[in-house]
């Protein structure tokens, strides 16, 4: 991604794995000096280390986004660090599984939390960030093409998920003018470590999984978390020009398409 984010400060949510992680390296490799946040010291600070080993200027901000106090303090941090934040990605990201019927309230309110909520306070924070400094800004948020629909038992996720999108628009809306740009990209299956757990606790999915899916899929794999980071530097960066409020579906099924 060549310089695409030279001379700025990025913060990824849910940074120190999957999609999260290949979007601190991506963003790294562009030229920005990165903040991530996670739930884990000790992941955390093995990634933080591993990339300043390789001459990367990268910072680990423990923080669990659902508790919006930890969310807001993930920037706050940040911005102590580097003096500013420019972009954000929010990454982070729950997909335990529940229907319609068997979603219990603790359940519904843990989605909306990491899935929505958590979102919301950070960018609440970068915003605010970038306003006091009146400078310009970029935000992409990670949602689903679930969000559209999705199917039954990601009910919590799905409602959390659609609730990202009418988020992103509106904040899009409101700090067009500010010129701080905020999309979505609305990812589709994708071969993470993290989706894997998931298929064997929730689908009892075979170690082979991924390579079984792939081969069902119009294109013949998986998403893969380092092509989405590719898409998210480019909307963080000025490459992307003008585009704001935009929710793009990235992935190889076409919602509302029928066979």
């Amino acid at each position: 991604m060549g310089t695409l984010l030279d001379d700025t400060v990025v913060l990824v949510s849910g940074g120190t794995s999957g999609v999260g992680a290949a979007v601190v390296r991506a963003s790294l490799a562009a030229g920005a000096r990165v903040a991530f946040s996670g739930r884990r010291d000790d992941v955390g600070t093995a990634f933080e280390r591993e990339l300043r080993a390789d001459g990367h200027d990268a910072t680990f901000v423990r923080a669990d986004i659902a508790d919006p106090i930890e969310a807001i303090a993930s920037v706050e941090r940040t911005v102590e660090h580097y003096g500013r934040v420019d972009a954000v990605c929010n990454a982070a990201g729950l997909t335990t599984r529940g229907s319609l019927l068997d979603t219990t309230p603790e359940l519904f309110d843990q989605h909306v939390a990491v899935n929505l909520r958590g979102p919301f306070f950070v960018m609440q924070a970068a915003v605010r960030d970038m306003l006091s400094r009146s400078a310009p800004g970029t935000i992409v948020n990670i949602g689903s093409v679930s969000g559209r629909g999705g199917q039954p038992y990601l009910a919590p996720y799905v409602a959390a998920k659609a609730g990202l999108s009418g988020l992103t628009k509106n904040a899009a809306h409101a700090h067009r003018f500010d010129r701080i740009r905020i999309n979505a990209l609305d990812i589709g299956w994708t071969e993470t470590g993290g989706e894997a757990v998931t298929q064997k606790t929730f689908h009892d999915a075979p170690d082979d999984w991924a390579a079984d899916a792939a081969a069902r899929m119009p294109m013949g794999k998986l998403g893969q978390p380092d092509e989405i980071a590719d898409m998210v530097v480019f909307l963080l960066s000025p490459r992307s020009g003008v585009v704001t409020g935009s929710v793009i579906e990235w992935d190889q099924q076409v919602v509302g398409g029928q066979d």
